[in-house]
């Protein structure tokens, strides 16, 4: 997948060529001339610690089947997405149009403002806090951020634990923070 993004820009659509669309309902318009400035990595795995098949997708989708799992029968009604999600293999999924406001943040804050959702891209990597996430990912992710600062005017790059602390733990202690953060220069959360 990392190969295909390479040179590779939005289309048209705010859509990245190459990567799988799926999209969600779980999105809507941002605010009237609200920029893209910051990118949240997020982590997601269903059930929790399980990796692969269509779990995430359905979630996404609103298609998760509660009697499928214990776990999914207590978040089958939340209506979240993200923009991307980078699989173990490295594969890429999109969900929202960067253009649009995917439902990833919830009740957040950076740098003093209210709603992420309204300025950010979510981008979920499929893991947990417990392990290490793969090569491909970082990959994947390194390319994708590159055609991301390439659209927008964005400043920075935050784990959803820095705009949700006490209420989320991701992207996790096993994040490798010097992958991405030199992306952005200015940012100072590094």
């Amino acid at each position: 997948m990392t190969s295909t993004l390479l040179g590779a820009a939005l289309d048209a659509n705010a859509l990245l060529p190459g990567a799988r669309f799926i999209p969600s309902p779980n999105c809507d318009q941002r605010p009237p001339g609200e920029a893209i400035r910051l990118i949240v990595i997020h982590a997601i795995s269903l059930p929790p610690g399980s990796f692969g098949g269509a779990a995430i997708e359905c979630l996404f989708t609103n298609r998760l089947d509660p009697t499928a799992h214990a776990y999914y029968a207590a978040i089958h009604s939340l209506r979240v997405s993200a923009h991307f999600l980078i699989r173990r293999d490295g594969a890429l999924e999109q969900y929202v149009a960067c253009d649009q406001r995917a439902w990833h943040a919830g009740l957040s804050n950076w740098n003093g403002r209210e709603r992420c959702n309204d300025f950010s891209i979510g981008i979920e990597l499929e893991g947990c806090d417990e392990l290490p996430f793969e090569e491909a990912q970082y990959l994947a992710l390194e390319h994708l951020l590159q055609v991301l600062v390439r659209s927008y005017p964005i400043t920075a790059v935050v784990g959803h634990a820095e705009i949700a602390p006490g209420r989320k733990t991701d992207p996790g202690p096993n994040f490798d923070w010097q992958r991405v953060r030199h992306f952005f220069p200015g940012d100072k959360q590094a």
